[in-house]
């Protein structure tokens, strides 16, 4: 396999890096932390009455303030509704069927987020510098115009913040913090 193009190499080197440091916030997540909810009323992953965890759908229209999240349902929007949920915008969609279901423990979601990842990372380097320039076309809908490099950026950014996002969540667990405290 040849070396990638400097633009493929230095967003996948940044891809490395935020998935290190999440990953390393992620280590040793127990249940509890997964689906802590701060405060009431917390989007979070559900059992359904046959055991089967679903993350919460987010509310139509403008909902303020937008509602906050647990650990569990932003480990489901990095994995599967970002990174597998991109996967609309290849060509091949090899994740089809309901995108909110999602493992209830913290080591099968840590893990499911784990293989998306890779999954998603895999399919940029695929693309090379010259695609990842260019328009995605007319399977991306609206965005057909945009480039592959910018649904990469996009979700390296959702990625990052949804990623800082669970180590501060993490850090108010540990520390005992609790609603109204």
């Amino acid at each position: 396999m040849t070396s990638p193009g400097p633009v493929t190499r230095d967003l996948l080197e940044t891809f490395d890096d935020v998935r290190s440091r999440t990953f390393a916030r992620l280590d040793g997540l127990t249940d509890a932390e997964y689906l802590w909810e701060p405060v009431a009323s917390c989007m979070t992953l559900r059992a359904d009455r046959d055991g089967v965890f679903r993350a919460d759908p987010r509310p139509t229209g403008d909902v303020q303030p937008s509602p906050f999240t647990t650990i569990a349902w932003r480990i489901w929007h990095i994995g599967a509704d970002c990174l597998r949920g991109y996967d609309r915008f290849f060509e091949d969609e090899s994740q089809r069927g309901d995108r909110h279901l999602w493992p209830g423990t913290a080591t099968e979601g840590v893990q499911m987020l784990a293989n998306d990842w890779s999954r998603f990372r895999t399919r940029v380097e695929s693309l090379g510098d010259d695609r990842l320039l260019q328009p995605m076309g007319s399977r991306a809908g609206v965005y057909g115009h945009e480039s592959y490099l910018l649904l990469a950026l996009h979700a390296l950014d959702e990625a990052a913040h949804h990623g800082a996002e669970l180590g501060v969540l993490r850090d108010l667990y540990l520390h005992g913090v609790t609603a109204g405290s």
